[in-house]
């Protein structure tokens, strides 16, 4: 039994979820690391490989953990040709380095692409999503059935934290339009926003884009790899220009009926998700139609995560935003979050920072990413976390962020350690990011795949 990890994870449902400090869930904390180390330490290879390394087999303070973070390369560490190649038992044999769970369940009959044996790893209970690969190459994660039940309470919970949003507004979706990124886990989101904030009979904008699946993701990112190598045949680059230009047409093609359609309702209470940057870029055209803040209902709600994604705009790109939908802090929900957590951290308006659920351990480290900083005031740091939420992987992970977290109470009133509204990475930073412990993760994953 884990009753300390059930204790924290309990917490999700109290109005008081966000004011308890650090130190006063640091005992709680360090003994729920321990039960999930125990419980995991023979489930997880590369978790076993950790431990037996750095010889931790009892966590009985918070410095024990950090040798047994995984940075979050780990889950890029599967070798190129896997996929190219089309080796999905090896990249299975690759999956059950990380999973909780084994991979013998999954079905390899017959697969010939990626998002196949993405589907054929769900059917054994083992929900595949994979990041952006804004940087490079695509982080596969897996999640178990548990993790997505968790991840939309806790997104619901969230929202409701950080916004005047509620469950049951009855809501007109609207927002930019985007070719969204098909998996599990996002899926389980954006289905369970809909159901609590979104009138079921409300007119939904359909873009006609069809959606990006893992296999498009990981084959995008394979390609322009290629390309930037040298190594992409002359007509494999034509089709990849070929195909990045029909598919700009199709976005300008759907942006522009993303435009009539928020114009449109513009005297509904809107839920209007999106990006920074397609945000404000849909936000210039409807001013550029002739209209703004004045014509908008003014109870609108907005939910927007992540960051800039490197989009390049203003510096009054939130105010323009703001200002064109009648957008009002009250009704707006961000949040910070990352693909290698099961969690949301809401943001709050009055101290504008980022708060941390009690089940989610913040650890800051330094830049190297293989020391604790001591948890007191504000300080600096490579941000570290362990989301005790997470069932099916491991719940340490050492990020590319630099953040500033503040162990005393916010402004808000709220004592959870809270982060500051300036993330950023420290590939963008220094132009390059070494996690101490990377190389080494990644050596022995490739061993074991």
């Amino acid at each position: 039994m884990e009753k300390n990890v059930e204790r924290l994870l309990a917490m999700l449902n109290s109005e008081d979820c966000y004011d308890h400090s650090a130190e006063s869930l640091q005992e709680a904390q360090i003994a729920a690391l321990n039960e999930r180390l125990q419980g995991r330490l023979e489930r997880i290879r590369l978790v076993e490989f950790r431990a037996r390394d750095a010889e931790v087999s009892t966590i009985t303070r918070l410095e024990d953990v950090v040798p047994l973070l995984l940075p979050h390369t780990a889950y890029k560490s599967y070798p190129e040709s896997f996929l190219s190649g089309g080796k999905w038992d090896k990249l299975t044999k690759w999956l059950a380095t990380v999973s909780s769970y084994p991979t013998d369940g999954v079905d390899l009959t017959d697969l010939e692409t990626i998002d196949q044996w993405v589907e054929a790893c769900g059917k054994a209970g083992l929900f595949v999503s994979c990041s952006s690969g804004t940087t490079g190459k695509s982080a596969m994660l897996v999640a178990s059935r548990a993790d997505l039940d968790f991840l939309t309470r806790d997104s619901i919970h969230a929202v409701q934290w950080g916004s005047n949003m509620r469950a049951g507004d009855m809501r007109t979706p609207a927002g930019p339009a985007s070719a969204v990124a098909y998996t599990p886990r996002n899926a389980a989101t954006g289905q369970a926003m809909l159901r609590a904030f979104v009138d079921p009979s409300a007119l939904r904008f359909e873009s006609g884009l069809p959606p990006v699946t893992v296999g498009a993701l990981t084959g995008m990112v394979v390609l322009r790899k290629a390309i930037a190598d040298g190594t992409a045949k002359p007509d494999e680059v034509a089709a990849f220009e070929a195909e990045s230009a029909a598919r700009q047409a199709a976005l300008d093609a759907a942006q522009a009926g993303a435009v009539e359609d928020i114009i449109s309702k513009r005297g509904q209470r809107l839920y209007i998700t999106g990006m920074w940057g397609s945000l404000y870029a849909l936000a210039k055209a409807v001013r550029e139609r002739g209209f703004s803040g004045s014509d908008f209902h003014p109870e609108n709600g907005l939910y927007v995560g992540g960051g800039l994604k490197r989009a390049q705009l203003p510096d009054n790109y939130r105010e323009f935003i703001y200002e064109t939908f009648n957008l009002h802090p009250g009704y707006t929900y961000h949040m910070y979050g990352m693909q290698e957590l099961n969690s949301a951290m809401p943001r709050c308006e009055a101290g504008q920072r980022y708060h941390v659920p009690p089940w989610v351990v913040v650890l800051p480290l330094n830049k190297e990413g293989d020391t604790l900083i001591e948890r007191r005031g504000e300080v600096e740091c490579r941000a570290a976390f362990f989301d005790l939420s997470l069932d099916g992987r491991w719940g340490g992970v050492i990020s590319g962020d630099r953040i500033h977290v503040d162990f005393s109470p916010c402004a808000c009133g709220a004592k959870s350690p809270s982060i500051r509204d300036d993330i950023a990475r420290y590939s963008d930073l220094e132009g390059d990011d070494k996690i101490g412990c990377a190389g080494t993760v990644d050596a022995y994953v490739r061993g074991l795949s």
